[in-house]
């Protein structure tokens, strides 16, 4: 049912007394009980970052020839970017809205780019199992079909079928440094040379690790190879609200060279409000989101962010260390950098029901699927509750290897059903059918930990309706 807007306004105390109202059941990420969606310091720096916004919050970068002030911080941001990725003065690109739209960016410029020069008519771009799933948006909105590299046992790309899967129809191959999943860098150098040798172009999506790799390396920890030192990345994709630490709404896509950002780039010449042109995805462009941007490359500087890249590696390296001390779990594969994820090595332990332990226990929790395990994306501010998070974990293992039958419940049969239904185009169809539910009209909530039994007249729970789809389906089909 829909909500009717109010007939008389009320004062701006009231309305932000609201807003503030909403957030009690958000994720409690100024306690640092939040692993991922939020990259905060603290309040004295959300002021900051709020207060940059604001002063270009009605400005516009839609045309870079009106609002010029905006043109500028876009790019000394692009400088700053390609300084710290080792970019030639040659490396350009743009600002964008988020690491999706650099994402998108790159797919629709390779494509064009294979159209132009080598017409090629069925693109196709080749991509590790574990790219994040923007570049599988990007492969629906613009028609270019998926050649899905699988992992080996390390969870890193297999490279001997990457170089089998290169065709005419091939328009770029995507690396990540580090993917998301586990936090594995791709094997950039040596997918580097093979790009190289058949002249096909090599992004690298570094949305999570632009903007704290670089200076990781710089305090002394190693790291292979990944950005535009290596000769075959062609591009690369880095969020600055992210652990640049800037408001959301920004990150950057940049190219080796303008040859290759031109084929990004949008132009109309016969519309009747005059010739268009677009460096991005976006019309309008949001001048707070390139202020704040700005601000906080000049406040933190080199120095800065190493500082933070400090802190959060100490973090990563305790949580690792607590987390393999316990028996029963161990992080997956050899990560690099902020992310990792960990599964459970005994048979008496679901790792989804031990995430279920964990979210009552008021920390919000991320799941991985294939293999299962759960997920942490670490900042600075982890590092003041990293022996609380590894004491509360080892609790919730105890507690579900003494219960077996919490796997069954709430959202550890949710999630372990998902990822266990093994026709999966049947769980897409399904979520879609849950997920779209929340935008209807009015609006609804999509409630994953649903009781898996409820009362009479009560709408069935997710996990129970999940069931039913999935057995009904399968006695119809043996029924034929």
């Amino acid at each position: 049912m829909h909500k009717p807007m109010p007939d008389q306004g009320q004062s701006s105390e009231e309305v932000l007394a609201q807003l503030e109202a909403f957030k009690e059941h958000d994720p409690r990420y100024k306690d640092a009980r939040a692993w991922s969606l939020v990259y905060y310091i603290d309040e004295q720096h959300a002021a900051f970052v709020k207060e940059s916004y604001h002063r270009y919050a009605c400005e516009n970068g839609l045309n870079p020839t009106a609002f010029k002030s905006l043109k500028k911080l876009e790019t000394d941001i692009i400088s700053a970017t390609a300084d710290i990725l080792h970019g030639t003065e040659d490396v350009c690109g743009v600002v964008t809205s988020g690491g999706t739209e650099s994402c998108l960016m790159a797919v629709k410029t390779y494509r064009d780019m294979a159209r132009d020069q080598r017409r090629v008519k069925k693109p196709e771009m080749i991509i590790c199992e574990t790219a994040h799933v923007a570049w599988f948006k990007a492969s629906e909105y613009f028609g270019v079909k998926i050649r899905l590299v699988p992992l080996l046992e390390d969870l890193t790309p297999d490279l001997k079928k990457l170089k089998k899967m290169i065709n005419r129809n091939t328009v770029m191959i995507l690396g990540s440094a580090p993917e998301y999943p586990h936090g594995t860098i791709d094997p950039i150098e040596a997918m580097g040379e093979i790009a190289q040798k058949r002249s096909i172009p090599l992004h690298v999506d570094a949305c999570v690790g632009g903007y704290i790799l670089p200076f990781m390396e710089m305090n002394g920890e190693p790291m292979p190879p990944w950005d535009y030192r290596v000769q075959g990345v062609t591009s690369i994709s880095a969020d600055i609200h992210k652990y640049g630490y800037a408001a959301k709404g920004a990150s950057t896509i940049t190219y080796r060279n303008l040859d290759y950002l031109r084929y990004q780039m949008f132009v109309y010449q016969d519309w009747p409000g005059g010739v268009f042109a677009s460096p991005a995805l976006l019309g309008t462009r949001p001048g707070g989101s390139y202020a704040a941007a700005w601000s906080v490359l000049q406040y933190f500087g080199k120095s800065g962010y190493r500082e933070l890249a400090r802190d959060t590696l100490l973090a990563v390296n305790k949580l690792k260390a607590g987390i393999n001390s316990i028996p029963e779990l161990q992080v997956m594969g050899s990560p690099k950098g902020p992310v990792f994820a960990f599964r459970s090595t005994s048979g008496d332990v679901d790792i989804f029901a031990v995430g279920d332990q964990m979210d009552a226990q008021g920390w919000q929790v991320d799941r991985n699927q294939f293999p299962s395990g759960l997920h942490a994306m670490v900042t600075a501010q982890h590092l003041r509750v990293v022996d609380q998070y590894i004491a509360d974990l080892a609790q919730a293992v105890e507690t579900v290897k003494a219960n077996p039958k919490l796997a069954e419940q709430g959202g550890a049969a949710t999630y372990g059903m998902l990822a266990h239904v093994p026709l999966r185009q049947m769980v897409k169809k399904k979520v879609l059918e849950m997920f779209s539910e929340q935008y209807k009209a009015g609006g609804a909530e999509l409630d994953l930990s649903a009781a898996s039994s409820v009362g009479k007249g009560e709408e069935k729970g997710l996990v129970d309706r999940l069931i039913q789809w999935y057995v009904g389906r399968q006695t119809r089909k043996n029924s034929r």
